[in-house]
């Protein structure tokens, strides 16, 4: 008989809010807040590059912008900057994704940490220009240098854990459609 098409595309969204939602609690939790220690790295941010180099359908723009808008509204930042940040961080990605499937993964890190720099600096100059109080050079340089070395093991989760992996070469989906 026929068998059904099978489309895992919705399965691995509702996956991602998930995850982003077990991610945003465990920030939020109140537990060595004092000042002075070091800031513990995006891992939100570095499942949504790998997603979006990985398999980019999983995280379309309008799912990765109601996260971050989410995650700006309850870590009280200015709503929607370092959302739009991401989204067309992702989005980069995402236009590299193919080019970026048969490269090392040593070369899809470096163009990661480039991409997360580009966000971060775009967001201190937007809050700079705005006059809006920021934290200091050196804690925003610390946090983007743990994200950036965080982003392998993020990688290394969503390939091993969730399944989340870069399609072979001249790989199709169900409908025939190459990924």
């Amino acid at each position: 008989m026929a068998e059904p098409i099978r489309d895992d595309r919705w399965l691995y969204r509702a996956i991602f809010v998930v995850v982003a939602g077990v991610l945003l609690f465990l920030r939020l939790l109140p537990v060595g807040d004092l000042p002075g220690r070091v800031p513990a790295p995006d891992l939100l941010l570095c499942v949504t590059f790998a997603w979006a180099l990985r398999r980019p359908e999983y995280v379309p723009p309008l799912l990765v912008a109601a996260v971050f808008l989410v995650e700006d509204l309850l870590t009280l930042r200015p709503p929607g900057l370092w959302t739009l940040a991401v989204v067309l961080g992702t989005e980069f990605l995402r236009g590299r994704a193919v080019l970026v499937r048969d490269v090392s993964f040593l070369l899809e890190w470096a163009i990661v940490a480039v991409v997360m720099t580009a966000a971060t600096l775009a967001t201190r100059v937007v809050l700079a220009v705005a006059f809006v109080p920021q934290p200091g050079v050196e804690q925003g340089l610390v946090l983007l240098v743990l994200t950036a070395l965080a982003y392998p093991l993020a990688a290394f989760v969503s390939h091993r854990g969730l399944g989340v992996r870069k399609p072979a070469t001249g790989e199709v989906d169900a409908l025939g459609r190459r990924l």
